[in-house]
């Protein structure tokens, strides 16, 4: 919000929060029940100011992802900096504007006599509504852009904008409701005056509005997107067309570049930035990142896809969970299943930056449903290996494996992949010293017993094993678990593994994804519930604690973090990311792979020294 908000600063209906589309059902409701009841009567106009409402929330988000994609990737960025969860939480509003857009041009259609079956396209009117918007529209912005960087102004309102440093697509568009009233006036002046002299078309309309997004976004991407032949060509392009590092000058030096679309005015009143074209050419030569570690990960739930950081911003940071709502978008679910099954490569996820190294995450194109397939899991294997070899070919330093990208039965815990290319320089760390150091230290001080519930695995034996050696009775509730632990076990640690199936007193749960309902039910209440897996258990019972799976706070430092891993909390990042970090940074040399154990006290040790921090935070 700006520093000192001034009148008509909120949206009318934002005390609706998620509900706000009720605004526009009326008129959803109203071309409806026309087109249904009087189909050669009812202007069809109503029903296309829906579909171009609906289509620009398409467009933008479209951008939206295209833009993170391309920073994550690195190449051609402008401004090399963070975005926060702050700045995605003042954004999420962005649709609002929509919403605005959608209620005006309806009641203009409802009456206005000349808006009364209008023609499909005119050409006379397409090319002065553009005429207008270079003349009057252009100049006004300006001059009214200007006046919004004096204090009055910008304290009160453009403040709320320019918080957004670094910009994304959809920045273009967060204002205060006050700014947002006075651009509708500034782009409806071409639309009106073709209207009324009878020159207005529906396809004018469409394209001028498409136009306007179109710019916006483009213009608020933090990477360059114009070609430098395309003013070598036709040199006078410079003067009508801005490039998004024209428009990111604007946002680091708050007084020049105040145009809108085309920055002749910029030139003809002395304020484009001399640093313009120096920062232009040089973000066209900004090649694609080579981190120094990669991790590796994949898409979970069907509709992960909306909550993964290419996704929709304001559900990426958030922990995953399901949304009533995203079942309406089954068919796009489906078919972006289709499509990651046919592109069937890995893809950069995010990009993060952190003291001295550059990190990037790959996420495989494939759900956790595909790793339970066992005729997947070549093709799945062979994916990793491709990501593996791929880092290997850029010179990345370390590869860590994260969900269910490693595993004993799987891979052998990325061994599989040390096996078939034993000369690899790249690392491959799976994680698993961090993640048995974070379940370790999350276990009150004072517990003398626990009960350990899950599947058998590299992990959950060497969780097991430092409990029983430092003399903490470790209590199985199944026949088959506590078999397998025994005969893993050294001789002097077996008598502090127990079995039973009376497990009441015990306060303090290890369990796996996997823990039944019926077995939460033996815990007695205030229980504490300590996940070990990649995957979080079922959360059955409401009077127990439930911490997350292993993971550690990252320090502030920890640049680009805006999007939350998975069903972890904000900020949180998991053991097994942080555990290939820690490889990087400190420059081990060994890959932690197969049945070998990093030292996990030496790793604990290093992550806290970095500024990494347990996560203490429960769920009740």
């Amino acid at each position: 919000m700006a520093s000192t908000p001034g009148i008509l600063t909120h949206w009318p209906w934002e005390a609706l929060g998620n509900f706000k589309y009720i605004i526009v059902a009326p008129m959803v409701v109203h071309s409806a029940y026309s087109m249904i009841t009087k189909p050669h009567e009812t202007d069809i106009s109503y029903v296309l100011i829906t579909l171009l409402m609906l289509s620009r929330m398409l467009h933008n988000q479209v951008w939206i992802s295209i833009s993170r994609y391309r920073t994550a990737k690195g190449s051609n960025l402008i401004v090399d900096k963070s975005i926060d969860f702050e700045q995605v939480d003042r954004e999420r509003n962005w649709d609002d504007q929509i919403l605005f857009n959608w209620i005006l041009l309806y009641v203009a259609f409802w009456v206005m006599e000349s808006a009364k079956g209008m023609p499909y396209w005119r050409t006379d009117g397409v090319l002065l509504m553009f005429l207008i918007h270079t003349g009057p529209v252009e100049f006004l912005y300006y001059w009214f852009h200007r006046a919004l960087h004096h204090h009055f102004l910008y304290s009160r309102y453009h403040s709320h904008h320019h918080s957004s440093i670094v910009t994304e697509p959809i920045t273009s568009v967060i204002h205060p409701f006050a700014e947002h009233i006075v651009y509708f006036i500034l782009f409806a002046i071409p639309m009106l005056t073709v209207q009324l002299i009878g020159l207005g078309s529906i396809a004018g309309i469409t394209l001028y509005v498409t136009y306007i997004d179109l710019m916006n976004n483009m213009g608020h991407c933090n990477f360059e997107v114009i070609p430098k032949w395309a003013f070598s060509i036709f040199p006078p392009l410079k003067f009508l067309l801005y490039t998004p590092s024209y428009h990111s000058l604007h946002h680091t030096q708050f007084r020049t570049n105040y145009a809108l679309f085309m920055p002749f005015y910029d030139y003809i009143y002395g304020t484009m930035d001399k640093s313009t074209d120096t920062l232009y050419e040089n973000s066209l030569k900004k090649p694609e990142d080579v981190p120094d570690v990669v991790h590796l990960t994949h898409l979970t739930t069907p509709q992960s896809i909306y909550q993964i950081r290419l996704g929709f911003a304001s559900l990426a940071s958030e922990p995953l969970t399901s949304k009533w709502y995203l079942w309406l978008m089954w068919p796009v679910t489906l078919w972006s299943m289709i499509m990651t099954w046919i592109y069937g490569k890995t893809f950069i996820l995010e990009r993060n930056t952190f003291e001295k190294i550059k990190a990037q995450s790959w996420a495989l194109p494939r759900y956790s449903v595909h790793y339970l397939l066992h005729w997947q899991r070549e093709a799945i294997n062979k994916l990793i290996e491709d990501a593996i070899l791929e880092a290997e070919d850029k010179g990345i330093k370390v590869v860590s494996l994260g969900l269910l990208n490693q595993g004993e039965r799987f891979n052998r815990n990325g061994q599989h992949y040390l096996d078939r290319h034993p000369k690899l320089n790249v690392k491959v760390v799976d994680g698993s010293s961090l993640a048995v150091a974070a379940v370790l230290n999350s276990i009150p001080k004072d517990t003398s017993q626990v009960v350990f519930r899950g599947q058998f695995s590299k992990v959950a034996f060497s969780i097991v094993s430092a409990l029983c050696h430092k003399g903490v009775k470790v209590a199985t509730i199944r026949e088959e678990e506590h078999e397998k632990l025994r005969k893993a076990l050294p001789s002097e640690d077996v008598n502090n593994l127990v079995l039973s199936t009376k497990c009441y007193n015990h306060k303090v749960w290890l369990v796996g994804e996997n823990v039944s309902e019926m077995e939460q039910s033996m815990a007695s209440k205030g229980t504490i519930f300590i996940p070990f897996t990649q995957f979080p258990p079922k959360k059955t019972r409401k009077d127990c604690i439930y911490l997350t799976t292993p993971a550690m706070l990252a320090p502030k430092s920890f640049g680009n973090l805006h999007a939350c891993e998975n069903w972890l909390p904000r900020k949180a990042v998991s053991a097994w990311r942080v555990a290939g970090i820690m490889h990087a940074l400190e420059g081990w040399n060994i890959n932690e792979c197969g049945d070998y154990v990093f030292d996990i006290n030496k790793v604990w040790e290093a992550s806290l020294q970095h500024g990494f921090r347990p996560l203490c935070s429960t769920t009740a």
